[in-house]
């Protein structure tokens, strides 16, 4: 009887056992791409505002959230480790080759990238538009170091992981994950200087909400973006450069004369209002347009259309709109534009569909 009892026993430990195991393997397969910023930083006092970011590591991350394993089989990878400031395009490009590398296998479902949030609206807007793959990606960042007395950064990662792992998020582009909020990668920007729920959407409104592992979703973004992107780099070696323009009140011409003298192939204008500026300063860009720089009409105001021939014509200066975009989205969008052409009608053109 009690050889019978400890048989009995044994076989339904295997079995237990094996159905936690299948459950494992079931579980999405996310890998966790970490590149530093506030998220992974340390304070440099206990209690002081200041800190250093990248200081932890992605297991560090990882580890501190055990219940991310609730969630899907998660690895992390030490991409990069640098304050989101400091980002730059052989960064992205390196960052873009390697997600469509993992991608393109069965091995992982879904990318979450631990981010700064200093430039996060320009990298989850370069993925949305170069990713080509439909399973998610996530991009992921904190408004206080890991250190702080109320860090955001777990519960913004196990959010994210979340978002990367739910069936539901496929095929809807890059997002970002904040402050329980799910964002297009198109649209979100940084709208305070330190506040938790600083990331806000421009024009469009939000992808869904993230609530502790359950998500809500909305409506799909409408752009192009992604699998039905043109944009491809796993082939590119640079970027064309492109540079913006603040305009203010007396602004002169002497910074676009500068940039287009230093090789720039592309100058985003952060208008006033509607996209505009000062005489000289306009004077300039369409110098620079009829020397075949690509100019674009953004708005420094945040949010809101920048249409065409509205106050400046530009049809007759040979200007591009950024229509819905900011400053540093229309940036983005011009320097891949121009790895393709160099034709202001056929780089508006982008702005509409992308």
């Amino acid at each position: 009887m009690k050889r019978f009892f400890s048989l009995t026993v044994l076989v339904m430990a295997a079995v237990i056992a094996g159905g936690v195991l299948e459950a494992q393997a079931r579980k999405p397969k996310i890998m966790i791409l970490a590149t530093g910023g506030t998220i992974a930083g340390a304070q440099t006092k206990p209690g002081e505002a200041s800190y250093t970011a990248g200081t932890f590591s992605v297991a560090n991350l990882i580890a501190a959230v055990p219940q991310l394993q609730d969630l899907a089989q998660v690895s992390g990878e030490q991409f990069a480790n640098i304050a989101s400031q400091d980002m730059n395009n052989a960064v992205w490009l390196k960052l873009a080759k390697r997600i469509n590398q993992l991608l393109a296998t069965p091995e992982v479902d879904g990318i979450v990238v631990t981010h700064g949030t200093d430039t996060m609206e320009e990298t989850a807007y370069f993925l949305h538009l170069v990713v080509n793959s439909n399973k998610p990606v996530v991009v992921v960042g904190s408004m206080r170091p890991a250190t702080a007395i109320s860090p955001d950064g777990p519960l913004n990662l196990y959010n994210a992981v979340a978002v990367a792992a739910d069936p539901q998020a496929r095929g809807r582009g890059v997002f970002v994950v904040m402050d329980d909020k799910i964002f297009c990668g198109r649209e979100v920007t940084k709208t305070n200087t330190t506040a938790v729920e600083t990331f806000q959407p421009m024009n469009r409104g939000v992808q869904g909400a993230a609530y502790f592992g359950q998500n809500r979703w909305f409506e799909p973004p409408g752009q192009k973006h992604t699998t039905k992107s043109e944009f491809r780099v796993d082939q590119a070696e640079a970027m064309p450069r492109v540079d913006i323009v603040y305009a203010y009140a007396n602004a002169p011409r002497d910074m676009v004369d500068a940039l287009v003298a230093a090789g720039a192939k592309g100058i985003v204008l952060a208008g006033v209002g509607d996209g505009n500026s000062t005489e000289p300063v306009i004077a300039a860009l369409s110098e620079a347009a009829k020397k075949g720089v690509i100019v674009v009409r953004a708005s420094r105001v945040g949010h809101g259309l920048v249409r065409r021939n509205i106050e400046v014509n530009d049809d007759k200066l040979g200007f591009v709109t950024a229509e819905e975009l900011n400053p540093s989205k229309a940036r983005v969008l011009t320097l891949l534009s121009l790895m393709h052409t160099q034709d202001p009608k056929v780089v508006q053109q982008k702005f509409y569909e992308y």
